[in-house]
């Protein structure tokens, strides 16, 4: 799975999440200026990346735009990275499934 993180998520994730992902990028690598949701989405879809990302936003584009990309939606507070680091561990096994499915586009991570 190729992850794109949002800008809502620190880029020092980048080398710790490296370790469970084919390969991870965060939005402030592909553009110097502020991406908005659109062009974040498109980056996602035309590059084959699913967003982590804490923005609900996202949600309703993928209930507008369909799937690709797929959506990982975080329904957790704020953590300390080494925290942030353990629960998405926690769920990779949920997060491979939800990567196989065809049918599914959006994973709520709470």
């Amino acid at each position: 799975m190729k992850l794109l993180i949002d800008e809502n998520i620190t880029w020092r994730s980048i080398k710790p999440l490296s370790e469970f992902f084919e390969e991870v990028k965060h939005v402030n690598q592909i553009s110097n200026s502020r991406m908005s949701d659109i062009e974040i989405w498109n980056f996602a879809k035309d590059n084959g990346y699913t967003i982590l990302t804490y923005d609900t936003d996202f949600l309703n584009l993928s209930t507008l735009r369909g799937i690709p990309p797929k959506i990982i939606l975080l329904r957790f507070g704020n953590l300390q990275r080494h925290l942030f680091i353990n629960k998405i561990n926690s769920k990779l096994e949920l997060i491979h499934t939800f990567d196989l499915s065809n049918e599914i586009g959006i994973l709520e991570i709470y």
